[in-house]
């Protein structure tokens, strides 16, 4: 695909995909609100799914969505200083979880001096 329009272009590319997106959001009352995420690099992008499928396989069944379109979800997330839009991201970090119980340390906590060097034998 190419990122750049060309007057000869028969189909430039769309800034948005055609149809609403399965956005996921997060509960709240009376309403609910738009997540946010960061790309690899750090940037914030509103994220939406073509298929609640894919949100489902990447974010869990769990995850409460609304469907609103590309230039819907633009208008809500562009005065946050929000300016991407990523559409069925498949890269994420799995979930943070506590260790198994045997993997804690029940023993008093160890401490270090700073400074001080291992002894050579």
């Amino acid at each position: 695909m190419c990122l750049f329009r060309y007057d000869d272009d028969p189909e430039p590319e769309e800034r948005d995909p055609a149809g609403p997106l399965y956005v996921p959001v997060r509960p709240g009352a009376p309403a609910v609100t738009v997540r946010l995420f960061r790309t690899p690099l750090g940037a914030r992008t509103a994220v939406g799914f073509t298929a609640r499928e894919r949100l489902t396989a990447t974010l869990g069944a769990g995850q409460p969505w609304v469907r609103l379109s590309g230039p819907v979800l633009r208008s809500l997330t562009e005065p946050l200083g929000v300016g991407l839009l990523t559409v069925d991201p498949t890269l994420t970090a799995p979930p943070v979880t506590a260790p198994p119980p045997a993997a804690r340390r029940t023993g008093p906590p160890v401490t270090r001096r700073a400074g001080l060097a291992p002894r050579a034998g």
